[in-house]
């Protein structure tokens, strides 16, 4: 057996050289590493310190016990708990959680009727497909209640059918003699709607080369969609008579907006030692502004006493014509008789009729 010396050496200083880069690429790779470390650490310091004093903040700023803002028998009878129950139930519904609903009622023991249930069933339906870019439940559901959606002055059924035009020009010229045929839907629609027909009418033009290269690539905006949805929302909802939003979700919009203001004048209250102010009942000590988006009647405050009216103390139209709390009217009675503060007519104050709004 015969070694070649030469070689040998040669490959030993091979090894020797690949082992000497190796070493110092694992030398640059430890010291990029640690340099990484420390500036992820110091960069992780910058930010303890800044999300410790968030913490801070929302502990000076935010109040965990509310309880001194709310009735204490509030929900005190078995009659107001199963209000909530139902509330919540209907929330429920409405948002499409209908097994979620289901447990809450074999839970809470409510029971909700089927004649409650079905509406919201369907709607659910119809708001999935619509969802999912299938417009034949809605349309269906439009054609059956057509009459109804007129008299409400509603555009919901055209919209259906623009959308599904425009679905269809989407598909390119394929589609054609299809939207063609499709068109014949518009002509009930032809006085309210024209001019948006004669838009899809054109749009027909450029179906060669393709809409979205076209002067009408705006009928291709995927917010229709989303547009549509609340178009449906809405008016299904107005045919049942029922609000757009659930009640639940507006009054917890209402909380969070009086809930901080509330917690301001409580305080206030208990530092001046205050107590008679605030008594619990169906009163506030100061007027809370929702903004408009929270108006759903008329109300109205007696220029006499400059209070709002209630159930317990309505408004009270005279003869006259001028308005007055109840109360008011009690207090400016005298021997029978009362004068307006206004005209001043004289007259029964018997003769008061309430207003309802």
């Amino acid at each position: 057996f015969i070694v070649d010396i030469d070689s040998f050496s040669h490959c030993c200083r091979v090894q020797d050289a690949d082992l000497s880069v190796l070493s110092q690429t694992m030398a640059q790779c430890c010291k990029n590493i640690k340099e990484t470390v420390q500036m992820l650490a110091s960069r992780h310091k910058d930010i303890h310190g800044s999300v410790s004093k968030v913490g801070k903040a929302i502990d000076r700023n935010f109040d965990a016990e509310i309880s001194a803002v709310v009735a204490e028998t509030v929900w005190d009878t078995p009659e107001r708990q199963k209000y909530l129950s139902e509330t919540i139930v209907e929330h429920l519904y409405r948002q499409g959680m209908l097994s979620v609903a289901e447990d809450l009622c074999q839970e809470s023991g409510v029971v909700i009727d089927m004649s409650m249930k079905q509406p919201f069933l369907e709607l659910n339906r119809i708001l999935e497909a619509l969802r999912m870019q299938d417009l034949r439940p809605a349309l269906e559901w439009a054609v059956t209640n057509r009459q109804r959606l007129l008299d409400l002055n509603s555009s919901l059924e055209f919209k259906l059918h623009r959308l599904y035009f425009i679905s269809l020009l989407s598909g390119g010229i394929g589609n054609q003699m299809e939207a063609l045929q499709y068109a014949r839907h518009f002509q009930p629609f032809a006085s309210q709607h024209q001019r948006d027909i004669q838009i899809l009418m054109g749009s027909l033009v450029y179906l060669r080369h393709g809409i979205e290269n076209s002067p009408y690539r705006s009928l291709l905006e995927t917010n229709q969609w989303a547009e549509i949805c609340n178009i449906f929302t809405r008016d299904a909802c107005a045919l049942l008579g029922l609000s757009v939003e659930s009640p639940l979700s507006v009054s917890f919009a209402s909380g969070c907006m009086a809930l901080p203001v509330l917690m301001n004048i409580k305080q206030v209250i208990e530092q001046r030692q205050c107590s008679g102010v605030w008594t619990h009942k169906d009163e506030l000590p100061i007027e809370i502004d929702l903004g408009k988006k929270c108006w759903y009647h008329s109300v109205f405050a007696c220029p006499i006493l400059r209070q709002q009216t209630s159930e317990s103390n309505p408004p009270m139209k005279l003869i006259c014509g001028h308005v007055i709390s109840r109360d008011a009217l009690n207090k400016l009675t005298n021997a029978g008789k009362l004068k307006c503060p206004y005209c001043p007519m004289e007259q029964n104050p018997s003769h008061a009729k309430q207003i309802y709004f």
